[in-house]
């Protein structure tokens, strides 16, 4: 072997051992997305309905309770410097009941994501705002089968720091929310008007 090629393979040589280094350095500082759980709990109002002769069977049930559970990994904020991102997946289930006799309870089981930004870095409370969107499966009691409808959510609340793992939370939401019409071609639109509060972890 030259003493060119020598010089040749021992530069490589060096540039794979620098590059390889880099890489594992770098390994070593990527962090894992941080998980955060959160359940959360409250009352549930229908405050506008789009056309009155439009809802489910023509049924009147316009307050009731829902709880959600979801899942979220935090996407931005991870050093500390900057407040939270957290993208979710949520699932919840909403109950609304007969607001006369002549009426029946509805249901509502709801899945989707959503993205909540949290918009202080306060160690104490944290202001958030979220957007969500989900598939919203509707009954009505005592009728059969149900039908698929989207729910486009809007929130904003406050996280309350503990000095353990827990963060409660109080929200307000409004979501807007369709849903075919059996044996008609128009749809039925609600809007949802929503307090809750829940605790994260």
């Amino acid at each position: 072997m030259t003493i060119f090629k020598k010089i040749v393979f021992l530069l490589a040589a060096l540039a794979i051992s620098q590059y390889s280094s880099k890489i594992i350095a770098q390994e070593l500082t990527i962090k894992k997305a941080p998980k955060q759980i959160s359940f959360e709990a409250g009352y549930r109002n229908v405050f506008v309905i789009m056309d009155k002769s439009a809802t489910p069977y023509n049924n009147d049930a316009s307050n009731g309770y829902g709880f959600l559970f979801d899942y979220g990994w935090k996407l931005s904020g991870l050093d500390g410097k900057k407040p939270g991102v957290y993208l979710t997946v949520p699932m919840g289930y909403s109950v609304l009941f007969p607001d006369n006799s002549s009426s029946k309870k509805m249901s509502m089981l709801n899945y989707g994501w959503s993205l909540r930004h949290e918009l202080s870095k306060n160690p104490n409370i944290v202001p958030f705002i979220g957007y969500g969107l989900f598939l919203n499966n509707f009954k009505t009691e005592g009728t059969l089968g149900s039908i698929m409808g989207h729910q486009t959510q809007f929130e904003g609340g406050l996280n309350f720091n503990t000095p353990t793992r827990l963060k409660y939370f109080a929200k307000i939401q409004c979501s807007y929310t369709s849903y075919p019409k059996m044996g008609a071609t128009e749809k039925i639109h609600l809007m949802y008007a929503d307090m809750r509060v829940g605790v994260r972890f």
